[in-house]
């Protein structure tokens, strides 16, 4: 029921120049995802964006995107419908060689998959809550990813469009936590080699 910095990607929703500045509480909600993207960084996590129609939003708060390894921009609310679920969980390579097809089924070798990356804890964070960050969240989840939805990081035009989303993620099987949180289970204890620089992200 802990997250392991192993097992974990972050994704980054939609932390616009023209949007932030809407967003309730705006500055904590950007400043939380920055010490996500930092932390992430100094534990070996991948991190990803996403910016929603950036022609017209703008793109992601410069800092963060520094930390991206990609920026996926999109149209579709969720990002999932835009193959973010490709970057997440590349396609499996099968196993060459091995099976001789006239062989019996019974006889044959199972086809091995070698998925390039098998993280399937996904650390999830942006805005809006009720909109872009809800719908990729619920996406994700149909596809069988675990979900953690950042709470401290996360932000909507309204509190209460915000809550609205944070119930429905609940009810649908994500996990709610906030930055610190994540930051410590990902730790796991104070003899961790960045365990000092991690701290100084959240003291």
């Amino acid at each position: 029921m802990l997250l392991d910095a192993l097992e974990s990607q972050l994704v980054l929703i939609d932390y616009q120049d023209r949007l932030m500045p809407a967003i309730s509480d705006g500055p904590a909600v950007l400043a939380n995802a920055r010490r996500l993207a930092q932390a992430a960084r100094a534990l070996d996590v991948p991190v990803w964006g996403t910016e929603q129609n950036p022609s017209k939003l703008g793109q992601n708060d410069p800092a963060l995107r520094a930390l991206c390894r990609k920026t996926l921009a999109k149209m579709q609310f969720s990002a999932a419908e835009e193959g973010l679920g490709e970057w997440l969980r590349p396609p499996a390579r099968p196993q060459q060689g091995g099976n001789a097809r006239s062989l019996p089924r019974h006889l044959q070798k199972p086809a091995a998959q070698q998925p390039a990356d098998t993280r399937g804890s996904i650390v999830l964070a942006g805005c809006e809550a009720h909109v872009c960050l809800l719908q990729t969240a619920l996406d994700l989840l149909e596809d069988e990813f675990e979900v953690w939805v950042v709470t401290d990081a996360c932000g909507s035009r309204t509190e209460r469009n915000r809550d609205a989303a944070f119930d429905r993620l609940a009810g649908a099987g994500a996990e709610l936590v906030t930055t610190e949180m994540v930051v410590f289970e990902w730790l796991r204890g104070c003899e961790h080699p960045e365990f000092k620089e991690v701290l100084a992200l959240v003291k």
